[in-house]
């Protein structure tokens, strides 16, 4: 099968979308099919860098998300790559640019398109004009017109599933969680406790990913300053980087943490692995997860995490051995002691591995290739000329995203 994944976010870019993305097209690539990326130009890449299957659009800097690209010309050339290659479906991982770009190609080609919905965008409408310009009820307006004529949506979770159906989305939803590639045991794995000078048997406490400021790190800050009380040399590892980075950094100075709190900044994809494994606890304060990537791997690295509930974590979580849910400082302080004070065992181990087969990068590529395979079983062409072209709701939906995608009506 020829698969076209259309994303507006993918390495070098660092996110959990971008993460998830790689893993979907190695492990579909492992199963003998041909997996094209379509996405962004990318600051970081050269102009005329060969990259195989990978083809990058023009792209500007997204407002209010600087590290993300936005794509502004390149249909032509998409539809004919996608001719080329002959594509047998689209898969769109973005609601904007590339989103609107495979669209179009699925109507050129007369293949099917899905969607994977990654981000509740309910929660970040105030990096746009502070949540003056778009309010939740406009996100769902958005998101009913890009989804409108897909063959399939992919929920990473039954939380983003009840948001979709809110929002009025009437295409078919499936629920797939994200998958994770297990790391290799071959691999020879960097000790970091020794490259930041910590000892063995020093309690770690690693908090990593997107330092924004829905992702609440401002909590586990301030709990880990009450930690201390009872473990003097614990340290906290906070791995990521974004706008509430500062904001962050300010907060430590002000609690003299200096010497117990190190920002590593953005982590190659490739040394994550080698973060969950120097900790004792991952710990996520986070109250706006969906899909919940980072707990994962968490798993995989056969650590144990403590995390804010959520529909999606009370679904994951059904053993102390994966993680602890929270609900407040308090429960959030109990949990990471729980876990400094508790020596991990073969039975935990066996948990987390058990765990791991449901959520691992081939179970995942598996469900979607089921869901690809349903969708093109169920694939009919319409003799009706007028579905190559946009509804009215979707010509609407096209315009407002090229003029501004958080403008109001």
């Amino acid at each position: 099968m020829n698969i076209g994944l259309f994303t507006d976010t993918y390495f070098p870019q660092v996110s959990g979308v971008a993460t998830s993305i790689k893993t979907l097209k190695d492990a579909l690539e492992a199963q003998g099919h041909q997996v094209y990326i379509f996405t962004s130009t990318d600051p970081k890449v050269p102009k005329n860098k060969f990259e195989p299957h990978i083809y990058r659009f023009s792209s500007v800097a997204y407002v209010g998300f600087k590290d993300r690209r936005l794509a502004f010309r390149g249909l032509i050339q998409a539809v004919e790559i996608a001719k080329s290659i002959q594509l047998d479906i689209v898969h769109t991982q973005t609601e904007f640019s590339l989103g609107l770009l495979g669209k179009i190609v699925g109507r050129q080609l007369k293949i099917p398109v899905i969607h994977t919905y990654h981000t509740m965008y309910e929660d970040y409408t105030h990096y746009v004009a502070k949540g003056l310009l778009i309010g939740p009820k406009g996100v769902g307006t958005i998101m009913k017109a890009y989804m409108m004529g897909m063959s399939a949506v992919i929920a990473p979770s039954q939380l983003v599933q009840e948001t979709l159906l809110r929002y009025g989305v009437k295409a078919p939803i499936r629920i797939i969680p994200t998958g994770v590639a297990l790391p290799n045991p071959s691999v020879a794995r960097q000790n970091l406790r020794d490259q930041f000078g910590f000892s063995s048997r020093q309690p770690v406490i690693l908090s990593l990913g997107r330092l924004a400021f829905e992702k609440n790190v401002a909590l586990t800050i301030s709990v880990f300053s009450e930690l201390l009380q009872t473990w003097p040399d614990a340290q906290l590892v906070i791995a990521g980087d974004g706008p509430a980075r500062k904001s962050l950094e300010e907060q430590v100075s002000e609690l003299s943490l200096e010497k117990q709190v190190t920002f590593v900044g953005m982590v190659n994809h490739d040394d994550i692995m080698n973060y969950y494994q120097m900790s004792n606890v991952f710990v996520s304060s986070s109250d706006t997860e969906t899909q919940g990537l980072t707990f994962i791997e968490a798993m995989a690295a056969n650590r144990p995490f403590v995390a804010i509930h959520s529909p999606y974590l009370d679904n994951l979580v059904d053993n102390d051995a994966i993680g602890t849910l929270v609900s407040d400082y308090d429960e959030l302080l109990a949990g990471i002691e729980k876990y400094l004070t508790h020596q991990a065992t073969a039975k935990d181990q066996a948990i987390r591995a058990k765990k791991m087969q449901d959520v691992d990068a081939n179970t995942f590529a598996k469900r979607v290739l089921s869901l690809y395979q349903d969708v093109l079983s169920d694939y009919h062409q319409s003799d009706d000329v007028d579905d190559e072209y946009p509804t009215d709701d979707e010509v609407g939906y096209m315009k407002r995203i090229l003029r501004n995608p958080f403008r109001r009506n």
